[in-house]
């Protein structure tokens, strides 16, 4: 994978941010090999995306001046910390840095899939629900719960463009694209190859033709 920062340099850069940002004078020992086992995790990803600056010449890519890639990493970063030592003090920094200079909020308890991408992903908040692979957000969108906390599920390719949100008991079904400002709140089984639109409880579906992995993230 091609790097814009060495490993170690990536490391330490990122520690910079954290003594920064919070100067509580916590234990990040461990930062280096969390780095290391979360860029793994950014080059299974990337390698797999074809956005603009995510691949190119045979290779994933990765700049921590990019800024959605750099939350990508941070999200995995949390994640990878919360994994390998839950209640580790990293885990807590990687997502409030995310949501410092990013305004991503991706709880690191959250299981983001193995491939996704962010596009300027500003007001964004992630939920716990349960994700596929090839899931792209972009800005203001909201995953989350009903009243009674049950989450959304989503398939294999989907797309929520800006200020749409997903709420509460709906499974969303394989290659969807969540229109810009749609509300969909306990939507149930939606079927697959759809265009969800509209506000509830007015909200929509219309069928598509059209695939998110090859029109979206290029495979």
């Amino acid at each position: 994978m091609q790097l814009s920062l060495g490993r170690n340099e990536l490391a330490r850069y990122v520690q910079k941010q954290f003594e920064t940002f919070f100067p509580d004078g916590a234990d990040l020992g461990d930062l280096p090999a969390f780095v290391d086992k979360a860029l793994g995790r950014v080059e299974h990803c990337f390698s797999r995306v074809r956005l603009k600056g995510f691949f190119a010449n045979g290779e994933a890519r990765f700049s921590h001046w990019h800024c959605d890639q750099y939350a990508i990493f941070l999200y995995y970063l949390a994640n990878t910390a919360f994994r390998e030592k839950p209640g580790h003090p990293i885990a807590d920094k990687a997502y409030a840095l995310n949501k410092a200079l990013h305004a991503l909020d991706a709880f690191y308890e959250v299981e983001l899939p193995d491939v996704f991408a962010v596009q300027h992903p500003v007001g964004t908040v992630l939920g716990r629900a349960s994700y596929s692979d090839y899931f792209i957000c972009y800005h203001n969108c909201t995953v989350g719960a009903n009243l009674e906390n049950d989450y959304p599920s989503f398939g294999r390719g989907i797309v929520m463009y800006g200020g749409s949100r997903i709420i509460g008991k709906t499974a969303v079904g394989d290659n969807t694209f969540v229109s810009t400002g749609a509300i969909v709140i306990d939507g149930g089984e939606l079927a697959a190859d759809s265009i969800l639109h509209g506000i509830y409880p007015k909200a929509g579906r219309s069928r598509t033709e059209r695939n998110v992995i090859s029109d979206i993230f290029g495979i």
